[in-house]
């Protein structure tokens, strides 16, 4: 049996990292409220977005549009987000084989696919195993915003239209609750009216003051567009994947403090069992040490008589 210093170390030191661990869980339990909130409370504008296509979706220059135009894969971009940090359980490890086993279902070779990866697991991730990166942007906290985000999507776009590839999926943790989330990924290009609601969806809970009817109005018989079909199509859809982009974004920035929170409290819960069990040990053997010591004073004395 360890000596009691070493105990009563081991005991100091786990209560040290709990003091660390309760910490870290209070800070992500208020990022996560606040980018919980963000993305419930943006939902208005992709769900005004998913009621803009399905207007257009009547409409023949969308339906031929090359965005829209669905192609044969040979080659794939991956736009995969997960977090530049660790210590939040399996959120980032869910995502990567997710879009691992997605590229796996296309049956494409690595050379075949590129990748944008958003956060540092990805770039890491898809580096070491032979896949083409395009692009790396951090994904600590302040440093994805509109530009970025931009950036991401022109990247995107100029490598459907110019053939470079055949469609574009964004791999992400979708968020569910405090205690749920989800890997999911979705087809961004060629364009759709049903993953773009599919998105609007995941971000909307069932109760709550955010909850809601989220259905998207049917797109009528006729339309009229000016200044001319083409035109408005050719702005429009760059803005509806920047919308698809921000919002897994924000899904995966909620998933990833929800997930940090519920694990700095697995660890809290954890090392405060371990105090216990340890101070249990501790006492057990300190008792250990008085039966014995007072055995040995009673032997001498009897001895001695």
């Amino acid at each position: 049996m360890a000596s009691l210093k070493t105990i009563k170390g081991k005991i100091l030191a786990t209560a040290k990292t709990r003091k660390v661990t309760k910490a870290m869980e209070a800070v992500s339990a208020a990022k996560m409220r606040k980018a919980q909130v963000k993305a419930l409370s943006d939902r208005a504008y992709a769900k005004a977005a998913v009621g803009v296509l399905s207007r257009l979706s009547a409409s023949s220059a969308l339906t031929q549009h090359a965005f829209v135009e669905a192609r044969p894969i040979k080659k794939a971009l991956y736009i995969v987000i997960t977090s530049d940090k660790g210590l939040a359980g399996a959120l980032n490890s869910g995502v990567l084989k997710a879009a691992a086993g997605d590229i796996a279902a296309l049956g494409l070779a690595p050379e075949d696919v590129h990748i944008i990866a958003v956060g540092r697991r990805a770039n890491d991730f898809f580096s070491r195993r032979g896949f083409i990166v395009d692009s790396y942007f951090e994904n600590a906290e302040g440093k994805i915003g509109a530009d970025a985000i931009g950036r991401v999507v022109e990247e995107a776009l100029l490598s459907y239209r110019l053939g470079g590839t055949d469609t574009v999926r964004v791999a992400f943790q979708s968020f569910i609750s405090t205690f749920e989330q989800r890997p999911a990924v979705r087809t961004m290009l060629p364009f759709s009216i049903e993953e773009l609601a599919k998105i609007v969806a995941e971000i909307v809970p069932a109760k709550g003051k955010f909850a809601g009817d989220e259905s998207v109005s049917a797109a009528p018989k006729e339309y009229a567009l000016e200044p001319s079909e083409e035109g408005i199509i050719d702005a429009l859809v760059p803005r509806l994947s920047s919308i698809f982009v921000y919002h897994a974004l924000l899904e995966g920035q909620a998933s990833e403090h929800s997930a940090r929170m519920v694990a700095m409290k697995n660890a809290s819960d954890k090392a405060g069992e371990r105090v216990r069990s340890l101070t249990r040990v501790f006492n057990r053997a300190r008792q250990a040490g008085i039966t014995r010591e007072v055995s040995e004073i009673i032997g001498g004395i009897e001895a001695m008589a």
